[in-house]
């Protein structure tokens, strides 16, 4: 089976190694298609070489089809289409007896911090999976991930039908999160410094804005001077943050998507003037994955343009480096002989 391995330094090594039977409980999955995303990035660029185990495969966001299971597994056989919730929980900390098992305080985020699916099969815990509903193909479910991420992004702000929505960043989450919140009846603006990603999602049909032609501005005349309900920083800039708090309504609510890895200056006065809320979200949970699959079942997710590049395997290295670029939204490694 190949692999490809994340050596440190930048490098992807793709090799030939002897794979092995799924353990008890384990699930064996012939991986189709597995998607590459900013976090990954800031994996090859080295920013989370204290975390990651090298050498590491990674991928985290996938589809595939089980071949073989181990003892106790009951409820998966051959031949099932499924993606994989990739969060690996402790059961005993205080978030996961709380219910929280998707911020347990000891998460094993698989792709990350243990084996991902960048292999042309990979073993993985039962508990991790979830079926592809028949109406969805593979290269589309490999979508679930980023879209779980986006429906639990929206769940969390509560944004409600009518509401005003604010999504600051026009990458592949920004992109998803607006699609989620237009679909959940949300009235929907995306604020995207750069021109092709904001011409995509015009095409999609969605409403977009240069955050350098006067933001403010521009939510003051759509918002009738109110501001929006419901901001989504998704840019990971202290501007982003900036903007974001500045263009919400009296008790608007900012949904904290993107991660950001130093503290962030925050206007805390914006927020005790206007009773403004500050909610984090952080990855899903295996309801929001259910949602995300419906969703791009039913076409609410515009798949064929987030989609702009699939390599094989064997080029998985080319998969970042298409993505680095910056002119693609969503790239995909196929895994195999795929459809």
């Amino acid at each position: 089976m190949l692999a490809a391995y994340y050596e440190g330094q930048g490098r992807i090594a793709v090799r030939d190694v002897e794979g092995r039977p799924p353990a008890p409980g384990e699930v064996q999955l012939k991986v189709a298609f597995v998607g590459i995303c900013g976090t990954d990035l800031h994996i090859l660029d080295g920013d989370m070489d204290a975390r990651v185990s090298l050498p590491a495969i990674l991928g985290h966001e996938m589809s595939g089809t089980v071949t073989a299971v181990g003892d106790d597994v009951d409820e998966w056989v051959p031949g099932d289409e499924v993606v994989v919730v990739p969060l690996d929980w402790c059961g005993t900390c205080p978030a996961c007896l709380r219910g929280l098992s998707h911020i347990c305080y000891r998460l094993n985020f698989i792709g990350i911090d243990s084996p991902g699916a960048l292999q042309s099969t990979w073993n993985v815990p039962k508990r991790t999976l979830v079926r592809v509903p028949s109406n969805l193909g593979l290269k589309e479910a490999a979508l679930a991930e980023p879209t779980a991420v986006a429906v639990h992004d929206v769940r969390r702000s509560e944004l409600r039908s009518g509401q005003k929505a604010l999504v600051v960043g026009g990458g592949p989450i920004g992109l998803l999160i607006a699609s989620v919140a237009t679909a959940a009846g949300g009235d929907v603006l995306v604020s995207e410094p750069n021109s092709q990603r904001r011409q995509l999602i015009d095409q999609i049909g969605l409403r977009t804005v240069d955050p350098a032609d006067n933001l403010a501005a521009v939510v003051d005349d759509w918002t009738q001077g109110a501001g929006v309900d419901v901001s989504f920083e998704v840019s990971g800039s202290a501007g982003g943050v900036e903007a974001a708090v500045t263009s919400l309504a009296a008790r608007g609510r900012l949904a904290l998507v993107a991660i950001h890895s130093r503290p962030t200056p925050v206007d805390l006065f914006k927020f005790f003037w206007r009773e403004l809320t500050l909610v984090g979200a952080r990855v899903y949970e295996q309801g929001d994955f259910e949602e995300a699959l419906r969703l791009l079942g039913s076409g609410a997710i515009p798949t064929k343009d987030l989609i702009t590049d699939v390599v094989t395997l064997s080029d998985a290295s080319d998969a970042f480096e298409r993505l680095r670029a910056g002119h693609a939204m969503k790239v995909l490694v196929d895994c195999g002989d795929s459809k």
